[in-house]
């Protein structure tokens, strides 16, 4: 039986997550956080279903085996290939993500809506229904490669893709982009230098952790007070533990 005290495991196929895990603590000074990174098997957008599916079961009982209350995948991809299994097989409540297809439509004139993706999530079942519901406009720009050159820091390389990326639209007829990868939200900021200052720049964080909020209040496992944390775990090395407590940019507990 999970317990308020207990914490809550996060993961992503690399250091991507972690925009999604800043954004659950700024929302959850209370928690207790696990973040796990499968950096060894990254990038999961280029595999097939089941092989992010055989990656993600791995990491998950590693989580489980350390008590937590709560599992977030905080990777759109793994969401769209391993979340509705997990919510059959497990006991502790399952939050997933996708990319911000809506809040972008809500902001739409009559421009494009470019939804920047890996391409298996923009493959999935779970992406078409979010097509059908709020894709208007919406045109998917699948971006093998991009994930890397963050998961990398190379910051000329990913600023030369996105700028690639860019030019093969009319900028100027653009409403909005989605960050449909947790990892291109460290390049928010670039690509707001890049594009036109009227384009919405919509990502799946801030949701999410407003989506744990509510499903650890509704099952009694929020916890209370201020004094939570961070552990941050890898698959991988010491070095891409360095890279997340970088990228983190909050005290570690």
């Amino acid at each position: 039986m999970s317990s308020r005290q207990d914490p809550v495991g996060v993961f992503d196929s690399g250091v991507g997550g972690i925009s999604a895990l800043q954004a659950m603590m700024r929302l959850l000074p209370g928690e207790r956080f696990i973040y796990y990174g499968d950096t060894v098997n990254a990038p999961y957008g280029t595999k097939s279903s089941e092989e992010v599916l055989s990656c993600v079961r791995i990491v998950v009982d590693r989580l489980l085996a350390q008590g937590i209350k709560a599992l977030v995948i905080a990777c759109n991809t793994a969401t769209g290939a391993a979340a509705a299994p997990l919510r059959r097989e497990l006991d502790i409540p399952v939050i997933g993500m996708e990319p911000a297809l809506k809040p972008a439509s809500e902001v739409r004139k009559d421009g494009k809506i470019l939804v920047l993706a890996t391409p298996l999530t923009l493959e999935q079942e779970k992406f078409r229904q979010l097509m059908d519901k709020y894709g208007e406009g919406a045109e998917k720009v699948p971006c093998p490669g991009l994930m890397e050159l963050v998961e990398h820091d190379d910051t000329a390389a990913s600023r030369a893709y996105l700028r690639d990326i860019f030019s093969r639209y009319d900028m100027d007829r653009v409403d909005a982009i989605v960050l449909g990868c947790t990892h291109y939200v460290f390049l928010k900021d670039m690509i707001r230098e890049m594009v036109p200052p009227g384009i919405a720049i919509t990502e799946g964080s801030e949701g999410t952790a407003r989506q744990l909020r509510r499903v650890l209040q509704r099952n009694g496992l929020l916890a209370e007070g201020t004094e939570g944390g961070v552990t941050l775990q890898t698959s991988g090395s010491e070095n891409d533990i360095r890279i997340m407590k970088r990228l983190l940019q909050v005290p570690l507990q």
